[in-house]
Order: structure tokens, then sequence, then C-alpha cells
């Protein structure tokens, strides 16, 4: 498999340092990789197509072996491939979004069971859950520290 949606590629979707450098497979199962390919059609590629300009992927699955050298959460989402962690890049064009712009757009615009700011006063990267849309909360959170959530207002 080459691509999970149009502007994700696999490689980047399963990539990870700290599973290269540790030597950790970091494969997704089928079950796992339709639940990627769905984040990707219902979060990312409608995101994207409003960004107007790539959007960085840091980290969307993890195997439970990477999961684990991380120090992740045992009940990560990203260990079903129901999760994605993104960062605007900077580009050329003008209205170009940054994070808090994306923030605002999937808290308003897409169905999503979780979104975290994570830290700062403005987020330095954004969490993005989607489980189903049955299931999907649209629990919005802001992280003030590791470990520590609040509900965002």
């Amino acid at each position: 498999m080459e691509k999970i949606s149009e502007h994700i590629s696999y490689k980047e979707a399963t990539y990870s340092n700290t599973a290269n450098k540790l030597g950790i497979e970091n494969e997704p199962n089928d079950k796992q990789l339709k639940c990627m390919q769905t984040v990707a059609e219902k979060v990312f590629e409608p995101l994207r197509e409003w960004v107007g300009c790539p959007i960085k992927v840091n980290s969307f699955f993890r195997s439970k072996e990477l999961n684990t050298a991380i120090k992740g959460s045992a009940t990560s989402s990203h260990l079903k491939g129901q999760a994605i962690d993104i960062t605007s890049m900077t580009c050329e064009k003008e209205n170009c979004k940054s994070n808090l712009d994306m923030f605002h757009y999937i808290k308003d615009n897409l169905d999503f069971d979780q979104l975290i700011w994570e830290f700062g006063s403005t987020p330095k990267w954004l969490h993005v859950s989607y489980v189903s849309k049955k299931k999907n909360r649209k629990q919005v959170l802001v992280t003030k520290r590791p470990g520590k959530y609040y509900t965002y207002k």
C-alpha cells in the first residue's frame, strides 16, 4: 500500500523516529488500516482541502510496542489507527492556516471523537480522533501539562 488517502502516504502514517531507532515494527493490521483510512477521509482530507496547503502528520498509527516505548497511554486511539497528530506547515500562500485556525475549523465544521489542543497559548499541535459517526463524542480538550487535560470552553 502506498497511500492512506490522497494527501497521506503509508510511509508518513507509520513513520516514527523512535521505532526506527529501537528497531520496532510499526505496521497496522487490516482493521487498523481501515480505521486510518476513515480518519483520513472524515477529518484529514476535508481539513487539508480547507487549509489549501500541506499539513504535517506528526504521528498516526502506533504499534503497541512503539506506544509503550514513547510512554503513550495504554488506551491511546493511535493504537487502533483512530487518531492523528498534526501541525500546520509554513507555506508560500498568504492565507496559510495556523494550528489555532485548524483547531477552530475542526471544532466548528468536522465530525470527530476527540480534538485536543496540545500545549501552549496556541496549540503546538493537534490530536484528532475519529471513531464512527454514531460513537463520536465531539470532546474538545486542552493539554496544560503532560497527562493533564482540561475541557475546552
